[in-house]
């Protein structure tokens, strides 16, 4: 069975290809970025994807909404971000599970398990809070979809609306549309402001 890494640093893919050798018994196949992993799932239908959320240029949560809808494989979110607001969208996005990079080999290994099984995992931690009510009227960024959390993660990179329109896939104006779409909900006025509430509430 066939594993998929997709994590933009060398050093953590060599780790995890180490790590899951023991759960595949066929190639376990690495990409470095959206469009390299795009590019494999092409031809290959892994048996599990390990998929990091912040990566260069197509960031992990759209990378995993075009996965989903291409029919790849079970998708294991293995991220830095350990806000439940990920945690949710990537789930409900079609992740069947999330875990930190905090978390243990041992717990990581019963998520990829799990996982392939055709079962969910969360990382205990975030799953109670995800279990927990929310107080205050919900998190500050809950009402954005997949595509506008993207739009404002690259913001905050410092990528044009251009540069936004091809990472994501859509029209210059659809990305313009959006951006004021985002304002409204959040209740700011100005791009930078989007760009303050990124990088505030981690969302780069």
């Amino acid at each position: 069975m066939t594993i998929l890494i997709i994590d933009d640093h060398a050093l953590i893919r060599d780790g995890l290809k180490r790590l899951l050798a023991p759960l595949a018994d066929g190639d376990i196949l690495e990409a470095a970025n959206g469009r390299d992993a795009l590019a494999i799932l092409a031809g290959v239908r892994p048996r599990l994807v390990m998929l990091d959320l912040n990566l260069p240029g197509l960031g992990g949560l759209e990378l995993l909404r075009r996965m989903i809808q291409k029919g790849a494989g079970p998708i294991l979110v293995l991220s830095m971000h350990a806000e439940p607001l990920y945690a949710k969208r990537a789930l409900e996005a079609g992740a069947a599970g999330y875990m930190t990079k905090n978390a243990s080999p041992d717990e990581l290994l019963v998520a990829a398990r799990r996982v392939m099984a055709g079962g969910r995992y969360v990382e205990a931690e975030l799953a109670q809070a995800l279990a927990a009510p929310v107080l205050g009227g919900g998190l500050p960024l809950d009402a954005l979809t997949v595509r506008e959390l993207e739009i404002m993660r690259l913001l905050a990179k410092g990528a044009g609306l251009a540069e936004i329109a091809e990472a994501v896939g859509v029209g210059y104006k659809t990305v313009a549309n959006n951006c004021s779409q985002i304002k409204s909900k959040l209740g700011v006025s100005r791009t930078a402001d989007l760009v303050r509430l990124a990088i505030e509430t981690g969302v780069t």
